[in-house]
């Protein structure tokens, strides 16, 4: 989808890759069915276990059942309700719940494997998960072969890994960049410091975009991507804004920090054919609203 406001505001011609229109509503449905589709059937019959805060877990446990595998995910508690019912209700899936943090997600999903055998479909940190990703930048260099720059959010990293193999593959001239909330900007500081670095807090808005990097993603990333980005909280709501009423798409906070990106001119895209990544739109409108309230009255 275009928008002439957008190109007029950016002086740029910006096409985005509206994955909140996906299957589930997110990317995340590429990667999931991917990686499920490869299991061997010993796998298949064991079950597949991942962590997520909700759109890998979402896509997992419906890949899983379109497959006729189980499939469990660890969820921490934090996690938008919206997306925990989802999982659980409307796919199918068993959730445990785990505490806030990175390593809780990591320890509680080990302990599963141990115990019950399950395969890791990790959310970014597989090579199947990170081509099915890319395949979004794919369909949109298909029919947009001219682009110059391609934007995609990292979080984890598993689609802007995808995104610039995609790109890079289609043509080597092309510029990718990451957005990434700046109160989470592990991925920028390990784009800079060759090494997995890791965050203190995790309250973005952005909440799929908590995790950390993996030496797999970084590496991809360090190797294809020109930059990454960073924009505040307000920034990331600035662009919600813009998709919601002049484009009328409806978008997660994760989801527009790619748009968030070029709306601050970080990313220099003046005169250029732009790609944005619209990476999902699973949002839990009450909570975020409440959210959204609470931070204005701040």
């Amino acid at each position: 989808m275009f928008s002439r406001t957008l190109n007029a505001r950016t002086g740029a011609q910006v096409f985005l890759k509206c994955e909140n229109f996906q299957r589930m509503g997110a990317f995340k449905m590429r990667g999931a069915y991917n990686a499920v589709s490869q299991l061997s059937e010993e796998e298949r019959r064991r079950g597949v276990v991942t962590h997520s805060s909700g759109n890998h877990a979402q896509a997992l446990s419906l890949a899983a059942r379109l497959l006729g595998v189980k499939a469990v995910v660890v969820m921490p508690r934090n996690s938008p309700q919206v997306k925990v019912n989802a999982t659980r209700d409307t796919y199918g899936a068993e959730v445990v719940f785990c505490e806030n943090t990175v390593q809780s997600r990591y320890e509680t999903t080990e302990r599963l494997i141990e115990g019950h055998g399950y395969t890791l479909v990790h959310p970014y940190d597989d090579d199947r998960v990170i081509a099915g990703a890319g395949t979004a930048a794919l369909e949109l260099l298909q029919d947009q072969n001219a682009l110059e720059i391609v934007v995609a959010p990292v979080g984890g990293g598993g689609l802007l890994s995808g995104t610039s193999i995609a790109a890079k593959g289609f043509n080597a001239k092309i510029q990718v960049y990451g957005a990434e909330p700046s109160l989470v900007d592990d991925a920028y500081r390990s784009f800079r410091s060759g090494k997995v670095e890791s965050n203190t807090r995790t309250d973005t808005i952005a909440d799929g975009l908590r995790t950390n990097l993996s030496q797999r993603t970084l590496n991809y990333i360090r190797t294809n991507v020109e930059n990454i980005v960073l924009v505040s909280e307000r920034e990331i709501l600035d662009a919600m804004q813009f998709l919601w009423e002049r484009m009328k798409l409806v978008v997660e906070p994760s989801g527009a920090v790619s748009l968030a990106a070029i709306l601050t001119g970080r990313i220099p895209v003046k005169g250029k054919k732009v790609g944005v990544i619209v990476s999902g739109g699973n949002i839990d409108t009450g909570e975020f609203f409440a959210l959204l309230a609470q931070r204005i009255h701040e």
